[in-house]
């Protein structure tokens, strides 16, 4: 045989045998149509081998997650109102074949579906909505774009709202808006302090005037039990002080009678100081700064010692 057509179906051999050998990295699958038909056949990673001029790799995808980069887009609120609003969507396909044979550009597809699905959404919602509703958004849309893609072989796993931004005009309504309601915050917060401030300082004075009052009625129990104490401990001082009279009195009486009995010349001389004490009376009459004038009777002073002097014979005989 020529060597030169040898080498020329060694050669042409090689490159058959080197077409048949395909090569999947990990994370990719490939579709392999047989003369122009699918019959379900893929390539998955590693090493795989194909017919040479029957299978033709058509589809080479990766099937790990992939994010989706959503420009800025205009969209109208339900109010009327020109916002600005961008999203990132984060997806993977689960359907390599669907991926390919149900839609003609899988990446163009799902932009505009993003796009028309955020539309949709922001038409629905009014403008401080979609400030404070972005976590039902995000979820709302996460909803229908899986729902949608679902025929295309996509799985949507997530879904981020990440500006929402109103027009010049409406950013500076908000701003005066915002002013306007941090003056009136500030106003309101003004008036109950002084509110606050005027219903304790009446509750101080109320509070200061019971406690006063407390205090005097306090104060006035306490002076009328001293004064009720002072009254008692005197009557009862005096009652004492009567008693030990009393008691002064008759022990007096029992000496001089005991003394009157043992001493007879004792009776001249009980003569004598009872009519001295009854004249030193008469003297402290006279001498009291109340008393103008006082008229003894020379001729009473006999009887009255007459009488001692029966007393005293009374007690002797006693």
């Amino acid at each position: 045989m020529n060597p030169f057509a040898l080498l020329l179906m060694l050669a042409f051999g090689g490159s058959i045998a080197a077409g048949s050998v395909r090569i999947v990295n990990q994370g990719d699958e490939a579709l392999v149509e047989s003369l122009g038909r699918y019959t379900g056949k893929k390539l998955k990673p590693g090493l795989n081998f194909t017919m040479p001029f029957i299978d033709k790799v058509v589809y080479k995808q990766t099937i790990r997650e992939k994010v989706l980069d959503v420009a800025p887009q205009q969209c109208i609120t339900r109010d009327n109102v020109s916002i600005s609003v961008d999203a990132v969507v984060y997806w993977r396909i689960v359907d390599l074949e669907k991926a390919y044979y149900k839609v003609e550009n899988l990446q163009s597809a799902m932009v505009n579906l993003v796009l028309t699905q955020i539309r949709a959404e922001m038409g629905q919602l009014e403008l401080d909505e979609t400030f404070t509703a972005r976590s039902e958004i995000n979820e709302t849309l996460l909803r229908e774009l899986d729902t949608s893609t679902d025929p295309w072989g996509v799985k949507v796993t997530r879904v981020e709202l990440r500006d929402i931004v109103p027009s010049k005009a409406v950013q500076d309504s908000m701003e005066l808006q915002m002013a306007a309601e941090r003056r009136k915050r500030a106003a309101v917060l003004t008036s109950e302090g002084e509110r606050e401030s005027s219903i304790n300082a009446a509750q101080g004075k109320a509070e200061s005037e019971i406690l006063a009052a407390e205090a005097r009625k306090k104060s006035s129990i306490l002076a009328a039990e001293a004064e009720q104490k002072a009254i008692v401990m005197k009557a009862q001082a005096d009652r004492q002080e009567q008693v030990l009279r009393a008691q002064a009195t008759a022990e007096a009486m029992q000496v001089l009678v005991q003394q009157l009995k043992s001493d007879p010349t004792a009776r001249e001389a009980l003569q004598f100081l009872l009519a001295q004490g009854y004249l030193d009376v008469g003297s402290k009459i006279g001498a009291s700064g109340s008393s103008k004038v006082m008229f003894m009777d020379p001729r009473t002073i006999p009887a009255t010692l007459e009488g001692m002097k029966s007393i005293i014979g009374d007690i002797e005989q006693a």
